[in-house]
């Protein structure tokens, strides 16, 4: 039986895309969650699970720390990120985090269809077109994902609360850790982007348009 997690925190979207797809992939089981935690809640619980279709803004998974998260827990499931901004940018940084396609949300049925097949197969996918901009990436943003790639889930959650406008203080009180850890992972987040300040890293985070 394939198992295809739908991973989006709109329950109209995930219940309209599961039923669109039953009639593609009959004896398919169709699992959903609402949140980064409740994904990983249902891959801990499903063995065999094909594929996860992954919403790039639930809960927990924001500023691609769901997919930075199930790469690092479940590297060999692929990943079909599914989202609704299609900007260049942000499809190179998926890619380059190890997804296996990037489907905008406006795809039709069929062609949602198709990429998953293909991803299950092991190929990847991208929308027509997109794979030439990819190559028109300039070298000044590829260098900025790579760096980026480097990053933890925690200094992805650190730094989305930098660009907030957090304190350290307003950041440990969130994350339940000390001001030393937050001072820890700032400085390693400066070092990894090989920049100086909290006011870069955020620049940075606007160029990569993460939302």
């Amino acid at each position: 039986m394939t198992r295809i997690l739908v991973a989006d925190d709109h329950p109209l979207f995930r219940e309209a895309l599961s039923g669109a797809l039953g009639p593609y992939f009959e004896n398919a089981q169709i699992l959903e969650a609402g949140s980064l935690d409740a994904a990983l809640a249902v891959l801990n619980e499903y063995d065999g699970i094909e594929l996860v279709l992954l919403d790039l803004n639930m809960p927990g998974g924001e500023y691609f720390n769901g997919i930075i998260t199930l790469r690092e827990q479940y590297p060999n499931i692929p990943i079909g990120v599914v989202s609704g901004s299609d900007a260049v940018e942000v499809v190179a940084q998926v890619m380059s985090l190890g997804a296996q396609g990037f489907i905008p949300k406006v795809s039709a049925t069929r062609e949602m269809a198709q990429a998953i097949v293909d991803i299950i197969a092991g190929k990847k996918w991208l929308p027509e077109g997109m794979e030439d901009e990819l190559e028109k990436v300039d070298d000044e943003l590829k260098l900025l994902l790579q760096r980026f790639r480097e990053l933890t889930p925690k200094q992805i959650q650190v730094l989305s609360f930098l660009r907030a406008g957090l304190m350290n203080k307003q950041i440990a009180h969130e994350m339940n850790v000390t001001e030393a850890t937050i001072k820890a992972h700032t400085s390693a987040i400066l070092r990894k982007l090989e920049i100086n300040t909290r006011t870069q890293a955020v620049l940075l985070m606007d160029k990569l348009q993460l939302s």
